[in-house]
């Protein structure tokens, strides 16, 4: 490989031409300003040739993009380029790593422009430090740019992947669950109109998740084993053949649910629950109006409580708490793969743990009467 220096008089600049195999790189920039002076051109291809001679000495990585892209940085235009690898993940997906990219990573790399394989620890800390977000939201973006660095590893476009910040850095707190115990959940479920009253029931007996309930189809459901097949759902408001986890669940229809079934396989449509006030044309509930139904049947019974943790969190609390069932027995209802999923609900079993506490001290009052006699 080796390099030369032109003028080009209709641009009035210097540009360096870098031929690898035939191959003849242009380059225009040196540290991201257009030359126009010879020095400076003979700058640039001192440093190519400079990296290039590191690379054969096994001191580093050569990549020639970091002198032929628009900046000082590939970071950006590869970010872009592994952007369009995700067109095919679940919308809400994509748009989240969309927003990450614009609001926080393309905006640091150009104030700190550093190319690919320079990244290390320091400029991962600094990225954190510069998103301003909550914890989780940190966590998010980070994730997300790990996800990157890791493409750009199986590319071949850095030499090994850098140590990113411990979770530990990001000061996440794991909420506690709220929840509502099953008579003040029924409550507001009652305060909600009868015709919009089964997908809240659905939702409070099968655990599932309000975009599942939203996708789900009458095929979905299997007559003979009363099984509901739970195998769609809904990202950024788009109806997607996949769940969140791109798992298939089982979940068997609760008997104080199957009335329902029979009158809404009964009616008109492919969906098994259809909002009669929906503009849309398959009549197909919105997260936004189960929320705003949800909200006003809190209000009408003076209860404060957001939609998933009056539904979903309460109705597995409930088990743990009302019912008295493991940990492991609500793993095998809400069809979680690990354990970890649901332990969470371990830190609120506050029943539980009272009527075992009050057994011990049954125990050791008994053992103390006897020793005494």
């Amino acid at each position: 490989m080796k390099g030369s220096i032109s003028y080009y008089e209709d641009r009035g600049q210097w540009i360096v031409s870098w031929y690898d195999g035939g191959k003849v790189w242009k380059i225009t920039r040196y540290k991201g300003e257009l030359m126009y002076h010879r020095k400076i051109a003979e700058k640039c291809l001192a440093m190519v040739q400079a990296d290039y001679e590191n690379y054969l000495a096994g001191l580093g990585a050569f990549r020639i993009e970091k002198y032929t892209g628009k900046g000082w940085t590939d970071v950006i235009e590869f970010f872009e380029e592994w952007l369009e690898t995700k067109q095919k993940k679940k919308p809400a997906t994509y748009k989240g790593y969309r927003s990450y990219f614009v609001n926080w990573i393309q905006p640091f790399f150009a104030e700190t422009p550093v190319m690919l394989h320079e990244i290390q620890l320091n400029t991962l800390d600094r990225l954190l430090e510069f998103i301003r977000l909550s914890p989780k939201g940190k966590y998010n973006v980070m994730n997300c740019f790990h996800a990157f660095m890791d493409y750009a590893w199986r590319s071949k476009r850095i030499p090994e992947m850098p140590p990113f910040p411990k979770k530990s850095d990001f000061g996440l707190v794991e909420p506690t669950i709220r929840w509502l115990p099953e008579e003040r959940q029924m409550k507001i479920i009652h305060a909600i109109p009868d015709v919009h009253r089964p997908i809240f029931l659905w939702l409070k007996y099968h655990l599932r998740r309000p975009s599942e309930a939203c996708a789900l189809h009458k095929e979905d459901y299997d007559p003979f084993n009363s099984v509901f097949v739970i195998r769609r759902s809904i990202s950024a408001r788009k109806l997607v053949d996949s769940t969140k986890t791109n798992i298939e669940h089982l979940i068997p229809c609760h008997s104080a649910f199957e009335p329902h079934v029979i009158k809404l396989m009964k009616e008109p449509g492919r969906l098994f629950f259809t909002n009669p006030r929906a503009r849309r044309k398959n009549k197909r509930y919105t997260n936004e109006s189960l929320n705003r139904l949800w909200k006003a049947a809190c209000k009408a019974v003076g209860e404060g409580i957001d939609l998933y943790s009056g539904l979903k969190h309460s109705s597995c609390s409930q088990y743990v708490n009302e019912k008295g069932l493991s940990i492991s027995d609500l793993q095998t209802i809400t069809d979680h793969a690990r354990i970890e999923s649901v332990r969470r609900y371990a830190k609120v079993e506050v029943v539980r743990r009272k009527q075992l506490m009050e057994i011990g001290r049954v125990i050791d009052f008994h053992k103390t009467s006897t020793n005494e006699k």
